[in-house]
């Protein structure tokens, strides 16, 4: 029978000592018997996931996470959500990533309008094209507040762009896209914010005291991008679980099969349970199972240190816990537990400082035995300075 792997990556879990949990971290302060298990039992110890140079985005940290090297592979987040989705890119094509924001008194106060329904997103993002009415604009919509739009026959590769939730409370002036061509992208911008104001939508959202859409958002900006697949530079067959474009567009690209899991909607209402028993069940058709869950990370955009708190001890109840259990009844299996990068709820935006992460299983011998937690993977002394280095490690019996 063939080795056995899963990776559950708490989107940015990692943080700093907080007050309210008396000094602790959040991951201190969670209750996480399991996590604490596979920390004990087997390893922990800390891992660079976002090179020098590049922005700590999801996008770089989960790209070194599954073992490709970002600055070799990098070109744009919006590319990977776009191939998430299947669109066509073409030569001359530039994909941006197109937020639905909520700007007040000229700063920039949401990056996702309140954590707008798909529903609502879709049909704005849809009359919004129409208004535009451009074949050189397309726009394509996507989940929530999260979108894309692609730009055809402008060059933009001189052109400074910025995610928007690490940028909250920022006036919107500053943070604008520059660089080349950059009039394009604020005139759309500028249009959109005419386009929403007195939106029917809008209006509905304002009486139920939500945050309304004031304008899109441009950034993540990028060309097709092509990765070698994970079975031909490491040999084994992979599937992925999650509820975000950014993550299911990585599996595309480097061959992994996607599952669907009901009620998944890569916010803290998540279905635990129910990626949880996904991954157990494509033990039995997968060499490597992705389980990727992004409610600590909005928790930590949202600043929200009990959000937080909550969503680690659900992935640690539901996920990590049956799965781990599961995994003990193949004859050589692993699982690694680890966020892709810090989110603190101090700062509300992700960071490039090093990530803990914890592994257990065939061959993996211990070398702290103490709880799950930023400080006791520091105290280990097990570190790997080029995250992409990190699978290679993982899946070596």
């Amino acid at each position: 029978m063939k080795p056995k792997y899963v990776i559950i990556v708490p989107d940015g879990a990692a943080d700093n000592p907080q007050d309210v949990f008396g000094g602790k971290t959040v991951i201190e302060a969670a209750e996480t018997p399991h996590m604490d298990t596979v920390a004990i039992q087997g390893r922990q110890g800390i891992v660079q996931t976002v090179p020098k140079g590049l922005q700590p985005g999801s996008d770089v940290a989960m790209m070194s996470l599954l073992g490709y090297d970002p600055q070799k592979n990098y070109t744009g987040r919006a590319p990977i959500e776009a191939a998430a989705q299947d669109i066509p890119l073409e030569q001359g094509d530039w994909v941006f990533r197109c937020n639905l924001v909520t700007t007040a008194d000229g700063l920039m106060a949401d990056h996702s309008a309140g954590h707008i329904s798909t529903k609502e997103g879709s049909e704005l993002i849809r009359e919004f094209e129409r208004l535009i009415n451009n074949p050189s604009f397309r726009f394509y919509p996507g989940v929530g507040y999260r979108h894309l739009c692609v730009i055809h026959g402008t060059d933009f590769s001189k052109i400074e762009t910025c995610p928007p939730h690490d940028f909250i409370g920022e006036k919107v002036s500053k943070i604008l896209p520059r660089g080349k061509n950059s009039e394009v992208l604020k005139e759309l911008i500028a249009k959109s914010v005419q386009f929403f104001d007195n939106h029917p939508i809008n209006r509905v959202r304002k009486d139920l005291k939500e945050n309304p859409v004031t304008s899109i958002w441009l950034w993540g900006q990028g060309q097709r991008a092509f990765m070698e697949k994970f079975s031909k530079i490491y040999g084994k067959s992979g599937v992925a679980i999650t509820a975000v474009d950014l993550v299911r567009g990585l599996a595309k690209l480097i061959g992994f099969d996607l599952i669907k899991v009901e009620g998944a909607t890569g916010y803290l209402d998540t279905n635990y349970a129910g990626k949880g028993q996904a991954a157990i069940e494509a033990l039995n058709q997968y060499d490597v199972v992705l389980v990727h869950i992004e409610a600590p990370d909005e928790a930590g955009h949202n600043g929200s240190p009990h959000q937080k708190k909550k969503a680690i001890e659900m992935i640690d109840k539901h996920i990590v816990g049956p799965v781990f259990n599961a995994l003990k009844q193949y004859q050589q299996w692993r699982i690694l537990v680890m966020p892709d990068h810090p989110t603190p709820v101090d700062s509300r935006c992700h960071c490039d400082q090093p990530v803990p992460f914890a592994m257990a299983g065939t061959g993996i011998k211990g070398i702290l035995q103490k709880p799950f937690s930023e400080s006791n993977s520091f105290a280990s002394g097990f570190r790997i300075e080029r995250g992409a280095d990190l699978m290679e490690y993982f899946l070596k019996l």
